[in-house]
């Protein structure tokens, strides 16, 4: 039986480039790969899956909280990856887990576990309640050489707490941090983290 996988990790942890190489190696081998993305991530051109490595494809499917996958359209793939899966809503991530039983294929999900504040995201909190297999990208802290594990928002290079949980960016707006450099960041501009 298939399974539904959740690869996570920190903003620049090279999540969207392993999803490249991953199609990449089962187009090499004449397999058909179906690339889902969010609909509203429009950062690199609408339907655009791109690595900041340089490495782009096309996504064949963009998806938003009213996604409802026919079957007909997984006809003859051989796997199913997902970017940005942290963006998808739950029900889309109920969807998927049902593809990876009912039609046997394996469907990879890449994405952040947690927003800037610590918080799961909708789809990351769905992928960790059902996916068979969870697996970290890990990098290291922007600041210290200890494995990352937060998201730190900075704003004019301050660290901030402000705003909404989905904001789209990487290095301009994210740093990967350990968890007590994020806790001193935070501490430096007056917000309490336990």
């Amino acid at each position: 039986m298939a399974k539904l996988y959740f690869r996570y990790g920190v903003v620049s942890s090279a999540k969207t480039l392993n999803l490249l190489a991953v199609a990449h190696n089962y187009r090499t081998q004449n397999r058909n790969v179906l690339l889902l993305k969010p609909a509203f991530d429009t950062r690199f051109g609408a339907g655009e899956i791109r690595s900041r490595a340089g490495l782009e494809m096309k996504a064949d499917v963009l998806v938003d909280r009213e996604t409802k996958f026919e079957h007909s359209l997984f006809k003859d793939m051989s796997c199913v990856l997902v970017d940005e899966a942290q963006f998808v809503s739950a029900s889309v991530v109920d969807q998927l887990r049902v593809i990876s039983i009912d039609l046997n294929i394996p469907v990879i999900c890449y994405g952040l576990r947690a927003d800037f504040r610590g918080e799961l995201f909708e789809g990351s909190r769905r992928l960790l309640e059902i996916a068979d297999s969870i697996e970290e990208i890990k990098t290291t802290c922007f600041f210290c050489n200890k494995k990352a594990t937060m998201n730190l928002k900075h704003v004019d290079g301050r660290a901030d707490l402000g705003g909404p949980s989905v904001q789209l960016g990487a290095e301009e707006k994210f740093y990967p941090a350990c968890y007590a450099c994020y806790r001193e960041k935070l501490a430096a501009v007056g917000e309490t983290v336990p």
